[in-house]
């Protein structure tokens, strides 16, 4: 009889059966280890490192190791760091992948007609991830650049993606997260988030306003394939100024949507 394993992949809600004897254990934690790395985590000991992907010292060091001589991580011989090299690794996704080629275009013209910056972004785990913008840099802190990653639940289009999971799943992020602050206006109240969510599963769109970064908000729509399948979120940027939110989404809610919809039976 074949053994298996369960394997939860980056969306940590999805699971994956996979035979064991298909099973590289390096390999994920080679990936394991080169995700322990963050903000926060910069820069680590072989020691570090270990206690994070839960590794002894001496297998943590050897994989680190691996990664200096393939070039990506550097190390002052106590400290180690990843370089520049791991961004192939988005990069390549960026170039391989269908949907961010798909949508260009569409992302271009809706920029046009709305003179707002836009963006596609997927779910990744509890995060959202840019692959597709378009329009001019703006000063905001985050700068959202092909590749950024940002918690979902303060941003219009991870707010989205998470409310269309569906209801059980919104209870369960919302039980096993914590709603960390990034302006005084970010919702914390877990609560009130549910009713975010709520609102947003009723009127398939979401509004997020000065949660991410002050003076600007967010209005997002879901991309959805042929089946109807919520696949990514496509989502304008934009400062308040002296428009209202009523105004904002009477303005540019009927060019998502339109959007959207263009893109349906291409994704």
């Amino acid at each position: 009889m074949n053994e298996s394993v369960d394997v939860e992949n980056s969306s940590e809600s999805n699971k994956i059966l996979l035979k064991k004897r298909d099973w590289i254990a390096g390999l994920e934690k080679g990936l394991s280890l080169i995700e322990a790395f963050d903000e926060t985590h910069s820069k680590m000991t072989a020691a570090q490192t270990a206690q994070r992907c839960g590794l002894t010292r001496t297998a943590a060091r050897r994989y680190l190791l691996t990664l200096q001589s393939l070039g990506y991580m550097a190390t002052d011989g106590k400290l180690f760091w990843l370089t520049p090299r791991v961004m192939r690794l988005g990069q390549t996704y960026l170039e391989s992948a269908r949907l961010p080629r798909i949508v260009q275009p569409f992302l271009q013209r809706l920029t046009a007609g709305t003179q707002e910056i836009s963006y596609v972004s997927v779910l990744d785990g509890f995060d959202i991830v840019y692959i597709a913008r378009n329009g001019s840099n703006r000063s905001m802190n985050t700068g959202f650049v092909l590749g950024a990653r940002v918690p979902a639940h303060v941003t219009s289009a991870g707010m989205l993606m998470l409310a269309m999971q569906g209801p059980e799943a919104v209870d369960d992020w919302l039980r096993n997260n914590e709603l960390k602050t990034f302006t005084a206006h970010t919702i914390t109240n877990k609560e009130r988030m549910k009713l975010e969510m709520t609102r947003i599963q009723v009127q398939d769109w979401a509004i997020s306003e000065q949660q991410l970064d002050l003076a600007y908000r967010g209005v997002a729509v879901a991309l959805r394939d042929r089946n109807g399948e919520v696949v990514a979120a496509l989502s304008l940027s934009m400062p308040l100024q002296s428009e209202t939110s009523e105004e904002s989404v009477k303005r540019v809610l009927p060019l998502l949507r339109e959007t959207a919809q263009a893109m349906r039976n291409l994704i």
